[in-house]
């Protein structure tokens, strides 16, 4: 049973931000109303705030409109609790009516708000989560996903770790539907031994067994899959323990990206990581972001801002396309899955299940011009990849 002072909190979890400053006000159908669900606090916080803070500088781009209409985003923190994101979510769309949901950073918490979701007929443009589900036989017309699907940064590792020639490999990942999704999808990859495969408890921070176990293996690598202040914790434990003199860290862009760098610094040195986006990609739009984030925010943006920023890119894209009508939802799915706007990672298309089709680029981390520890992009890993379940999506056609 709920008590009192739960409840108060969850219903203190859902803040409201209007971002359409110095708009007029708007009768509901005059303006685009966005529920921001996202990992506001915890472990996970900064994943979440980085997305919030990658779409209000998009919409700051967009001067504050969608299309030509003013946007409110409503913003509520899921806790990173399943229950919690799903009474919520539900709160955004019965009570606040959204014309869009966003911001979810973890699979299981967006397999939990999904069903409502598609229940009410709004778009979910998905700033992260990905899950293998939603891709393949799950697959829904109001699901698009701007980031990756779950396995696709892990299956560029695994390609990666077998062109380098790595033999034997220890897998780290979260017991949770991503952390299934990123050994599957290395392992799709990868052609040398996998010695051990340990799963742990989602938001773990102390490795100290992972690392004894990790170490009798005797791997010449090891791949991890652990997001926010788990991989932070883990990073600095791994050097920490000397195991970095022995065996080559690799992880997906998101394990080794500018929050974790930020928290453990130069012990970070030397570790690859794959990502379909990266700070020093070579485009106009991207050089705009990443200059304006730091101006706006004072450091650099991650992937996970990058998959924000075009989240809010791709809704003004459709709003802008169906004239603001958005309540005519055959005519603004097409409009999202056509996707014409200029996405910070360059060429960007959906697939047939709305995920989408990209470049996959590997990256170290090193030390830049500035002396800034940061990551490098060293080259393509894959060229215009699909994710492995779309075969199993039968999305009717639009």
């Amino acid at each position: 049973m709920k008590t009192t002072a739960s409840l108060h909190k969850q219903g203190l979890a859902l803040v409201l931000t209007t971002l359409a400053l110095g708009a007029a006000p708007a009768q509901a159908a005059d303006k685009i109303k966005v529920g921001m669900l996202s990992t506001l606090s915890g472990p996970g916080a900064g994943l979440g705030l980085d997305i919030r803070d990658g779409f209000a500088l998009a919409l700051k781009h967009s001067g504050g409109k969608f299309g030509g209409l003013p946007v409110e985003v409503l913003t509520a923190d899921d806790q990173q609790n399943p229950e919690v994101a799903k009474q919520t979510s539900d709160r955004l769309l019965k009570r606040d009516k959204v014309d869009f949901m966003t911001g979810i950073v973890f699979s299981n918490l967006m397999l939990a708000v999904g069903p409502g979701v598609f229940a009410s007929k709004t778009p979910f443009i998905s700033a992260n989560a990905g899950p293998s589900q939603y891709a393949g036989e799950q697959c829904n017309p109001f699901f698009f996903n701007v980031a990756w699907q779950n396995d696709n940064l892990h299956e560029a590792v695994g390609k990666t770790m077998t062109d380098k020639g790595f033999k034997k490999v220890v897998i780290l990942a979260p017991n949770y539907p991503a952390g299934k999704d990123a050994a599957a999808g290395f392992k799709r990859y990868y052609q040398g031994q996998v010695v051990e495969e340990i799963f742990t408890k989602l938001g773990q921070l102390d490795y100290a067994a992972e690392l004894a176990q990790a170490r009798a293996a005797k791997p010449d690598g090891m791949y991890i899959f652990l997001p926010g202040g788990m991989g932070i914790n883990f990073i600095k434990q791994f050097v920490g323990a000397g195991l970095s003199k022995d065996i080559t860290l690799f992880g997906p862009g998101f394990s080794a990206d500018e929050d974790v760098i930020k928290a453990v610094g130069e012990p970070m040195l030397g570790m690859f990581n794959s990502s379909q986006w990266a700070h020093d990609l070579d485009n106009a739009a991207n050089k705009k972001f990443v200059a304006d984030f730091q101006k706006e925010y004072g450091r650099l943006p991650s992937l996970y801002a990058s998959q924000g920023y075009d989240a809010a890119q791709l809704m003004d894209a459709a709003v802008r396309e169906v004239k603001g009508r958005v309540e005519d939802k055959p005519a603004l799915l097409k409009a999202l899955k056509a996707a014409k706007f200029a996405s910070v990672r360059g060429a960007f298309r959906f697939n047939h299940n709305q995920f989408p089709v990209q470049d996959y680029y590997l990256r170290v981390i090193t030390k830049d011009g500035q002396g800034r520890v940061t990551n490098k992009t060293l080259g393509k890993i894959f060229g215009q990849h699909a994710d492995a379940y779309a075969a199993a999506c039968k999305m009717p056609a639009q």
